[in-house]
């Protein structure tokens, strides 16, 4: 069983809708002793850091999730939470990725980026079977920098690590569960690993 992170962030029942779609046995919780039983868990969300950080603190889930041994896919929110630092807010996050998290600048483009960019530079078996430069479904104002986790990239406004990748916790930060085939290419990838 799949285990989605119930959180102070909007979009987690859109995962889980994404994944019963798929015949995929999943569960919405904030409870320890679920989450810690589940086979994989997934941090999904859109919102605000400081907000989703405030609540998985109060319920002690940062720490839980933080040191959690089975597959743990991030996704955009839930990406930006597992990196150690927030410009959104000035919020300190679970540092399981040794990067912090920026807010897009620039006078040209809007912020924040919306609609479909491609990914490449693929460094994981997630986005097994998938073509270089897919395109995914993207909503985000934050970013995190390339990096030694960085496992796929996307460019707007700079190049920026749309995938990490550190032991058993992997992170996107575009919406698999909005990306059609390909997101469901990753989805499947993530619960065979």
């Amino acid at each position: 069983m799949i285990a989605i992170i119930k959180y102070n962030a909007g979009n987690v029942q859109s995962v889980l809708h994404a994944l019963q779609r798929m015949g995929v046995d999943a569960i919405l919780t904030d409870d320890p002793a679920v989450i810690s039983s589940a086979s994989r868990v997934i941090v999904p969300g859109v919102g605000h850091a400081g907000s989703a950080m405030a609540y998985l603190r109060e319920r002690r889930l940062d720490t839980l999730i933080a040191g959690l041994r089975q597959p743990v896919l991030g996704i955009c929110l839930g990406l930006q939470l597992m990196c150690r630092h927030s410009e959104e807010g000035n919020t300190k996050c679970m540092d399981i990725f040794d990067t912090d998290i920026k807010l897009f600048q620039s006078p040209l483009l809007k912020v924040p980026q919306v609609g479909w960019n491609n990914i490449y530079d693929y460094k994981s078996s997630i986005f097994n079977e998938l073509e270089e430069a897919a395109f995914v479904y993207t909503v985000h104002s934050y970013y995190a920098p390339l990096s030694d986790a960085t496992i796929a990239t996307t460019d707007y406004i700079i190049p920026y690590s749309s995938a990490l990748q550190k032991e058993n916790f992997y992170a996107v930060q575009f919406h698999p569960e909005k990306s059609g085939d390909v997101g469901e290419t990753i989805l499947k990838n993530f619960i065979s690993i």
